[in-house]
């Protein structure tokens, strides 16, 4: 997410449109182990953006007070999907929990739904904004 010259409003949407596809990124990877819970060898992946995200928290509250200070557009929050080479406890490699699968998933589920509630949020407010109080 580059955040060069955004105002306060253009970074919150897109910080939470950013969080919404790591959401979606996450709930692809976790049915993938799901569907791999028997594949002998099969290393689980795990999603990673909020962790880039707070990595690089400090970076984000820098101020321009002056139009020819040096932007700062650096990118933040980027999602990653890496492999996890632990070794599991079953005898085949295989390294996926399904119980620990199945608690992700609802976390991520609860997450995605209450980002949709921000944002249709947002958007119910200007929408009011634009109409007038109407």
């Amino acid at each position: 997410m580059n955040i060069g010259n955004m105002s306060e409003s253009e970074k919150t949407y897109s910080l939470i449109k950013k969080s919404l596809d790591a959401s979606v990124n996450r709930g692809q990877v976790i049915a993938n182990n799901i569907a791999n819970v028997n594949t002998k060898g099969y290393k689980r992946h795990y999603v990673t953006f909020e962790e880039s995200l707070e990595q690089s928290k400090k970076n984000l509250g820098l101020d321009i007070t002056n139009k020819n200070h040096i932007t700062h557009s650096e990118k933040y929050g980027e999602i990653d999907i890496k492999r996890d080479e632990s070794t599991g406890m079953r005898m085949d490699g295989n390294n996926v929990d399904i119980d620990n699968e199945m608690t992700n998933l609802a976390a991520n589920t609860l997450k995605y739904n209450a980002l949709i509630t921000e944002l249709n949020s947002r958007l119910s407010l200007k929408r009011y904004i634009v109409n007038g109080g109407k």
